[in-house]
């Protein structure tokens, strides 16, 4: 028999996927973070358990895919140290807090540091690891710092460090 008409899958009914890459070390989280994660996981839950209740389930890649995606999640929640914003110390930029910074032009604009799984760029919250964040992280209001980018560099005055709005 030829070749080419084994299926050299038979009884592999399951597709490997790669597993999604976790960061090394802790997953510093707020608790608007750490909720959100949990959020996230109850509806990866939901989304498999309707994906293994279908009629039709020849194509076993979506659940592949939603087993894989909750244990990358359960991995992150796994290694989550939930730091609460409201206890830190307004004196400098630090994790959880609103920075607020102008440019040379004078426009001013607000960055949230918060955690990897809560950083969404469009509502100015920013990875603890970001180029900006490492720049803001320590600095005081009055202080300039230098954010370095693909773009060039720019300096931004410091001018409020506040709790963010949940």
């Amino acid at each position: 028999m030829s070749r080419a008409f084994v299926n050299e899958d038979a009884g592999n009914d399951r597709p490997d996927l790669p597993e999604l890459p976790v960061s090394p070390g802790p997953n510093i989280v707020t608790p608007r973070g750490l909720a959100g994660l949990q959020a996230r996981i109850t509806q990866r839950q939901a989304d498999l358990a309707a994906l293994k209740n279908r009629a039709d389930r020849l194509d076993k890649l979506p659940e592949a895919a939603a087993e894989r995606d909750l244990r990358w999640l359960e991995a992150r929640l796994k290694a989550a140290v939930v730091i609460d914003p409201a206890l830190q110390d307004l004196t400098e930029a630090a994790f959880g807090l609103a920075v607020t910074v102008a440019d040379a032009a004078g426009q001013e604009t607000t960055y949230e540091i918060v955690g990897e799984d809560e950083a969404d760029a469009p509502r100015h919250r920013i990875a603890p690891n970001s180029p900006l964040a490492r720049a803001l992280l320590g600095a005081q209001v009055g202080d300039v710092v230098t954010w370095k980018r693909p773009a060039g560099a720019v300096k931004l005055e410091v001018v409020r460090i506040a709790h963010a709005d949940s």
